[in-house]
């Protein structure tokens, strides 16, 4: 198979991006912030490298340099669309676990000067 290298990686890159950002979601809910912030870096890396991949396939075929479209090509796209779609949201799901973090400490400290 043509460029199967190439479409294994924006594979594994793309999952790696996938998990990073749920164990962020994870972690936020425990409160847990600088772990938060690690795999959400980790997860941009890896959707870099992937996309970087990809970018190097859509250049070649502007080249004239045809690539045989496989499943396995459509379903390297699908993961790797999922992937960012996933982080971006991971990130305003985070945002909103901070904010509720923030209310719970501030009752907290009301409830604690009655």
């Amino acid at each position: 198979m043509q460029n199967e290298k190439e479409i294994m990686e924006i594979i594994a890159n793309g999952g790696d991006a996938r998990s990073s950002s749920l164990k962020a979601i994870r972690c936020a809910r425990n409160g847990q912030w600088e772990e938060v912030d690690v795999l959400l870096k980790r997860a941009g890396e890896s959707l870099s490298k992937a996309h970087k991949v990809q970018t190097q396939l859509i250049q070649s075929e502007i080249r004239g340099e045809k690539s045989e479209i496989s499943l396995l090509m459509i379903h390297a796209q699908d993961h790797l669309m999922n992937a960012i779609t996933l982080k971006e949201l991971a990130i305003e799901l985070i945002e909103e676990v901070k904010k509720r973090f923030k209310f719970e400490e501030s009752m907290k400290g009301m409830l604690e000067n009655d």
